[in-house]
């Protein structure tokens, strides 16, 4: 089981490393699913895709998409076998681990504007104190008028952040464990700390409002239906001498999204209908409208189906579903070596060995996970040999240190088959993430010999 390392088998790294510009561009702007998506859409009609809504029929080769609430996007190639011969399809979610701020979020305490916030995702919340923080949303006021903010991501902007105790101060702080020594209900951000006045009760928040009005427009009362993300401020950038590796924020699960999506755009013609779908809440355990669990994605293929003339879509998409191959995007985790200790060194995935299968997930005895069919991880092993694809099998973790989840089990209950397929991470979970590129690009190009398998 011995996998060589897959820097060794390219003469020059060109291909490996303006592939990751790419990939550091994407990250580095869609750090919200919002965003993820209204960059996904820009390289969908860059490469001929059209909206489904402007179609009016289907035929080998068309090239569609469906945006669904601006938080999920399905884009479809039209193979030549009939959608209900099934599609191959790469699935990724483009949410992260973050900070949101709370529906009544703005407070004066002492002198200081702070935002309440509420975690999303599993964090380590002591990760998120004293970083440079942007703001990134949406403020979505009772006229119908929807409000773009980001604040923090150019170089000219205001950042937050969040404050600790300093060292000195920290005895009672450094005695508790990490998960108590930050509070959930302390990860608020720093707004600012000029009075406007001497005459308002509370003149450095009614200083911080009035500036979001003037630049914006809004009142306090729309903080009530926004969508206000604290992300790590700045662009993703080059890690480690040899500029080997990728840091930024969100590669979990954004670097699977950006190689499926590109392996999409990149296939030509194909035997089936060959799919890329991206996802929200898989952080939260895939709920809600826009998470996996919806049925966005069964209406999607339905819709495909009465476009391609079948006389009962619904049913044409169950059959699709069923007999379609998929491989869950999704990152793994990587051997650390300060940390082997959590790892099974034969079962763990290694940065710079390429694109991890996991043929499960889960925790403690398989709990929450697919475990994929061995048939079909027979099949998906040819696949990336044939096409000279740097791949590795792990684990994620020891049997009872700990596991995670993924949206695989989800696709799974429409009886097709999938196994979790991904780029091997560090620090996961954390606001500073690093990956290896040529496991970027060696999951770029199993995804792309997948599509057409």
């Amino acid at each position: 089981m011995y996998r060589k390392n897959a820097w060794l088998k390219y003469k020059d790294n060109k291909d490996v490393m303006n592939f990751a510009e790419g990939y550091k561009n994407f990250i580095s702007v869609a750090k919200s699913e919002r965003l993820a998506v209204k960059e996904a859409e820009k390289l969908l009609k860059a490469n001929g895709f059209k909206n489904v809504d402007d179609v009016k029929s289907l035929k080998e080769g068309d090239r569609v998409y469906f945006i669904n609430k601006k938080k999920n996007v399905a884009a479809f190639i039209i193979g030549k076998e009939p959608l209900e011969n099934g599609l191959r399809i790469l699935g990724a979610h483009i949410d992260s681990p973050r900070l949101d701020l709370k529906e009544n979020p703005v407070y004066e305490s002492k002198g200081f504007a702070l935002g309440d916030t509420h975690y999303y995702g599993g964090i380590k919340k002591y990760q998120w104190t004293t970083i440079p923080l942007s703001l990134v949303g949406v403020i979505c006021k009772k006229d119908g008028s929807i409000v773009e903010v980001n604040i923090g991501e150019d170089p000219k902007d205001p950042i937050v952040g969040i404050t600790d105790l300093l060292i000195h101060l920290s005895a009672d702080q450094m005695s508790k464990t990490l998960s108590k020594a930050i509070e959930g209900e302390n990860l608020d951000i720093t707004l600012g700390s000029m009075p406007l006045d001497e005459e308002s009760k509370e003149p450095v928040k009614a200083n911080v409002l009035k500036l979001l009005k003037e630049k914006y427009g809004i009142e306090e009362e729309d903080f009530v239906s926004a969508e206000i993300e604290i992300v790590p401020a700045g662009p993703s950038r080059d890690y480690g001498l040899d500029r080997s590796m990728i840091a930024g924020y969100g590669h979990d699960d954004r670097s699977c999204a950006y190689t499926s999506l590109m392996a999409l755009l990149d296939t030509k013609k194909v035997q089936n209908t060959a799919c890329c779908i991206l996802v929200d809440k898989e952080e939260i355990g895939s709920v809600g409208a826009t998470g996996a669990q919806s049925l966005f994605f069964e209406n999607a293929i339905a819709k495909l189906a009465a476009l391609s003339n079948s006389k009962n879509p619904l049913w044409s998409a169950r059959v699709a579903m069923e007999n379609s191959k998929m491989l869950s995007s999704d990152v793994s985790a990587g051997y650390d070596p300060l940390y082997g200790y959590v790892s099974d060194t034969k079962n763990v995935a290694y940065l710079g060995e390429g694109l991890v299968f996991n043929k499960y997930t889960g925790r403690g005895g398989k709990g929450g996970s697919n475990d994929a069919m061995p048939e079909y991880y027979a099949f998906v092993r040819k696949a990336m040999d044939d096409a000279k694809v740097n791949w590795q099998s792990a684990e994620l973790g020891k049997v009872d240190q700990g596991g995670g989840g993924t949206i695989a089990y989800i696709l799974g209950n429409y009886n097709m088959n999938v196994i979790d397929a991904g780029i091997p991470v560090l620090n996961m979970h954390a606001p500073m993430e690093i990956v290896s590129k040529v496991d970027v690009y060696e999951a770029y190009l199993g995804y792309k010999a997948f599509l057409k398998a």
